[in-house]
């Protein structure tokens, strides 16, 4: 007897045993309980998560001798030869390969002659979006109004290709893709039915690999019983699909995060001659990385039952999350970039580097990446510091000669206009800047005017004054709270601590302004070049001489500065 493999053997033959798509099988058992059947109804979904399988089910639970019902007997004759593909009044039509008008009109004319051993005709059209438009057209009005002993199933991967025409003719359900652990837990009774020995993980890798579809894990654990001799061990499994162990990529992120590139390029070499993918590899290691960024927000996410769930808990606790989010970044932008590479070995390895490039040092705190640090030694050394600006919109920040950070025995104060605070965000911390004074190159008005900020950033360091500065925190004041609240205020402290490179803390306090910011110099200068427009233009002869022969009048504001004023 020829061997059947494990995706046929087994199907699921009833709604009882069809697995992870529960939404729907409530739908059809109720309508099948209550005899509220519609003529046609629409199965979309990925491949492998039961499509097919369910409209046998379906096709079954109609024709059942025992009547319409949602628990099929399974072994009358109309149960038996759904099951085995040969009943007479079931017919699965392949739009992939029948998609012209011919092939539709000639199935919709043997739709009006009654079934010949079944209670209904099924026609179960598979890939219906292949069909052609003027298939669909053709089949529209009978598919509204079919006979009464027909019913129509469709089924699709691509729903939004189906014309509306169509879709709104069709009770619609939406299959879902299979969740690992639904897949695993299927694996673990097929296997145990089979008398197949098997490890939980090995199990859990073909799950992964099989990316929401049951028929391909059936097919995958075909072919890791080949490749294992019959025994699946995890590692049999990981040399089958290429993939990585978990314990190689726990080193290789302790490598990075402490920055060794030795260790890096050694793990790189042990995985080099295991044949191993690379693209796999950057997607196993950014799968990691949202883990660690999970149990970073939700610790009580993380599974502890996996194996590196210690692991995931020491990075989560150690490394800082712009260093997972920007890791994740690389690792995902680099499996695109892989083609380019001369080889995956290089590519993969560039990946790395990359990573050690953005955070060399490989502390907890991601590097500055956009300004070079000084050395130390040359710390005392007078220094100017430009920070990059979009071009023709905001000036370049300079520096002065002298240096912009200084250790002082003193904290120096810069004076306090004397108003009634009202904050609205937490106070420096006083312990952050004990040591060290930052100076502004020039007031803050003109310093926040050229910082390198676009939008809300922008208006925030425009709009507010400087009450004080103590070491490395700095009190602004602003007149509207809202402009102070948001990621823009964050920002604003971000572009402070590249320009200054110290850790700058930003807060504010609303209150009365006393007309010391950038926007407010540059609204009194502006009213005062319209006020010497008007004056000009008021003293100019021909504008006298119109006044004086026609009664003519110059309008307030209708003189822009800047322009010419000769008429």
């Amino acid at each position: 007897m020829s061997y059947l493999v494990l995706a046929r053997k087994w199907r699921p033959r009833s709604f009882d045993t069809l697995v992870g798509q529960d939404h729907v099988v409530r739908a059809l058992t109720h309508a099948l309980t209550t005899q509220r059947l519609h003529h046609a109804w629409l199965f979309t979904g990925t491949r492998g998560v039961g499509k097919t399988t369910l409209s046998r089910i379906l096709a079954k639970a109609l024709n059942c001798e025992t009547g319409i019902t949602a628990t099929p007997c399974g072994v009358c004759q109309a149960c038996t030869e759904i099951d085995e593909g040969r009943f007479v009044d079931y017919l699965e039509l392949d739009a992939a390969s029948n998609r012209g008008v011919e092939e539709m009109t000639q199935l919709l004319e043997q739709a009006v002659y009654s079934p010949g051993s079944g209670r209904f005709k099924v026609y179960m059209i598979d890939e219906v979006h292949m069909l052609t438009g003027h298939a669909f057209n053709a089949m529209l009005k009978t598919l509204e109004e079919p006979p009464p002993h027909v019913k129509f199933i469709l089924a699709t991967t691509d729903p939004q290709k189906i014309p509306v025409t169509v879709l709104s003719r069709c009770l619609q359900f939406n299959l879902k893709q299979m969740p690992g652990e639904a897949i695993v837990g299927h694996l673990e009774n097929v296997l145990t039915q089979e008398q197949m020995p098997y490890e939980v993980p090995a199990l859990r890798l073909l799950g992964q690999a099989a990316a929401g579809s049951m028929r391909d894990a059936l097919s995958l654990t075909d072919q890791a019983i080949a490749y294992s001799a019959g025994d699946l061990t995890e590692e049999a499994v990981r040399g089958m699909l290429g993939t990585i162990d978990q314990r190689h990529l726990v080193r290789l992120l302790d490598a990075l995060q402490m920055g060794h590139a030795a260790t890096v390029l050694e793990i790189a070499d042990e995985l080099a001659p295991r044949g191993l993918s690379s693209r796999a590899a950057l997607a196993d290691l950014a799968v990691m990385l949202s883990r660690i960024a999970i149990a970073q927000r939700v610790a009580q996410a993380l599974d502890q039952t996996d194996p590196i769930a210690n692991d995931l808990s020491r990075f989560a606790a150690s490394m800082h999350p712009d260093v997972v989010q920007l890791f994740y970044t690389v690792a995902v932008h680099s499996r695109n970039e892989l083609v380019l590479a001369p080889d995956e070995y290089a590519g993969f390895v560039m990946a790395c580097l990359r990573m050690l490039a953005l955070v060399p040092r490989g502390s907890s705190e991601p590097e500055k990446l956009v300004r070079n640090e000084p050395s130390p030694a040359r710390d005392d050394e007078s220094s100017v510091r430009t920070a990059s600006a979009p071009a023709n919109r905001v000036a370049a920040v300079k520096a002065p000669a002298a240096p912009i950070v200084r250790a002082v025995s003193k904290p120096a104060v810069a004076p306090v206009v004397n108003a009634t605070p009202n904050p609205v965000a937490v106070k420096p911390d006083a312990a952050v800047s004990a040591s060290v004074q930052v100076v502004l190159p020039e007031p803050w008005a003109a310093f926040s005017a050229k910082l390198p900020l676009t939008g809300m950033a922008q208006q925030l360091a425009r709009q507010s004054e400087c009450v004080s500065i103590k070491g490395r925190a700095i009190l602004l004041r602003v007149s509207n709270k809202a402009l102070s609240e948001g990621v823009h205020a964050e920002r604003l402290r971000v572009v402070l601590k590249e320009f200054f490179g110290q850790d700058m803390q930003v807060a504010f306090e609303v209150g009365a302004v006393q007309g010391e910011s950038a926007h407010a110099l540059d609204q009194a200068e502006q009213e005062t070049r319209q006020l010497d427009a008007e004056a000009s233009v008021q003293v100019d002869p021909f504008v006298q001489a119109l006044v004086k022969d026609f009664g003519a009048q110059v309008v307030p504001g209708s003189v822009r500065p800047g322009q010419s004023n000769s008429i």
